[in-house]
């Protein structure tokens, strides 16, 4: 009897922590992906871990009866322990996550106390609380997120002078937020969007507990999409008095189908019921429109180095030189959106040239960084073909040898690929492929002295180390993480 006991109960707290252990995988790839069950489980780069890491224990479970301890702790809770440590990105303990493990430990509880009574109930006593927690949890959130949009509508209301500018694009949406952000705070109380919230949940929350009621007189907005619908609902919730929509190109072409799909997309923030005016780079449409005007084909005189960027532009018919330490030619035309805005906010020119002279390099955009006597170009947060071409001609400008450490471009094409591929081949000495993305597409057509495939990122650093040294420079492209 005593033995009967015991192994109910070892069956009872296996169960618990097998569960757990499940969803803690599940919330983690929920996290990673918007918390969108479709793209966990049609859009992961990563199909294989769903059937080492879900499917094979879930079966074993089913199928190995009173060996199933002995498997789940000397194989499956190892397994996912490891995976977890190599992650670059783990989960965040947010109050999403939390809700979703307590309703998860109460349903698993509930249901595994009910299997102790029930000869057989086991069979669901994991399939059916995971289940019931990811339903359950949505429908959690979507009535919280109706609460917090709600709260977040009335303080914007309440706010009757603030001014609302919000930037989207493919590409360069947050160094526009940054600069722009940068330029108006010499004359306003700005608040902008954290990092690289781009949301309509994240801009909610930011609003909700991060916008100051009393003192803000500016907030700028980021707004990013993976479908059409997403920046509209941005632009109803904020209803942007002043509109930015960057250079659009073939980023996330497997979510959109199409480069026209994405334009519209982008387009979606011109809905707007109090648009005063919209600055949309010229490659987006040709449509006429009169709020909207035009901008990144007036620049000209344009020298972008190693140790900043000039050149020259025509904002509402005043001519400006503008100079920077910021490192790209391609952030000119970034420049140029933040300058038009401050334009329209009554700066003086010379105000902007000076604004302009004093910007910081957006973190991990093109951020020069020098160490030991080398050259670290830290572009990790961009994952364009164009932003990729202008960092590789600066690397062209560097007398010594020239190493880059990048995935290659993610959600994109092999063509786009091959053309990225095509021009590292006419500059680097050395090539450091992270990730199985795009690896062998690499390593069949990369010809440069020497390229290294690394599976993960865990022995980045001991490589680097060891392979360079004083004089080179280093350039760090999309530093994508390790699920991708």
């Amino acid at each position: 009897m005593e033995l009967i006991n015991g192994m109910l109960i070892f069956n009872f707290v296996t169960n618990i922590i097998f569960v757990l252990t499940l969803g803690w995988y599940l919330i983690t790839l929920l996290q990673w992906y918007d918390y969108r069950v479709e793209r966990v489980f049609f859009k992961h780069h990563k199909p294989l871990w769903h059937i080492i890491y879900f499917l094979i224990p879930l079966g074993a479970y089913y199928s190995t009866g009173d060996f199933f301890g002995i498997f789940f702790y000397f194989a499956v809770l190892p397994s996912i322990y490891l995976w977890n440590k190599k992650l670059d990105k783990k989960l965040v303990l947010t109050w999403r996550v939390k809700r979703f493990f307590i309703l998860l430990f109460g349903l698993t509880l509930f249901q595994n106390f009910l299997c102790t009574l029930k000869e057989g109930c086991e069979l669901y006593g994991v399939f059916i609380p995971l289940l019931i927690a990811v339903v359950g949890s949505i429908g959690i959130e979507k009535f919280l997120y109706e609460a917090f949009k709600k709260n977040a509508i009335a303080k914007l209301t309440r706010m009757e002078n603030l001014k609302i500018i919000c930037i989207t694009g493919s590409y360069g949406k947050t160094s526009i937020k940054n600069f722009t952000t940068q330029l108006l705070k010499e004359k306003y109380t700005v608040h902008s969007t954290p990092r690289s919230v781009n949301t309509v949940g994240g801009i909610i929350r930011d609003i909700n507990e991060n916008l100051d009621e009393f003192a803000t007189q500016v907030y700028v907005c980021e707004a990013g999409a993976r479908e059409r619908g997403d920046i509209y609902k941005i632009a109803q919730l904020l209803n942007p008095h002043i509109v930015i929509v960057g250079e659009v190109g073939e980023q996330h072409l497997e979510y959109f189908k199409t480069l026209d799909n994405i334009k519209r997309t982008k387009l979606e923030l011109l809905q707007s019921n109090r648009l005063e005016i919209a600055y949309v780079h010229h490659s987006v449409t040709s449509e006429r429109h009169d709020r909207v005007q035009f901008f990144g084909n007036k620049i000209t005189n344009m020298n972008a180095t190693l140790d900043g960027t000039s050149f020259d532009v025509v904002i509402n018919y005043k001519h400006m030189h503008l100079e920077t330490s910021v490192l790209g030619s391609f952030q000119a035309t970034n420049i140029n959106a933040a300058a038009l805005v401050a334009d329209r906010l009554n700066f003086y020119v010379e105000d902007i040239v000076s604004g302009v002279k004093a910007l910081e390099s957006v973190e991990h955009r093109l951020q020069r960084i020098d160490a030991g006597g080398k050259i670290i170009l830290d572009d990790g947060y961009n994952g364009n073909i164009e932003g990729m071409r202008e960092g590789i001609r600066l690397c062209s400008l560097h007398n010594g040898r020239k190493v880059i450490v990048t995935p290659g471009l993610v959600e994109s094409s092999d063509k786009l690929n091959l053309e990225l591929i095509s021009e590292i081949n006419k500059v680097f000495d050395v090539v450091i492929v992270t990730g199985k993305l795009n690896a062998t597409l690499f390593d069949k057509n990369l010809k440069v002295a020497q390229k290294i495939m690394l599976n993960d990122k865990a022995t980045l650093t001991k490589i680097l180390a060891q392979m360079t040294y004083s004089g080179d420079i280093i350039y760090f492209a999309n530093d994508a993480p390790n699920f991708i």
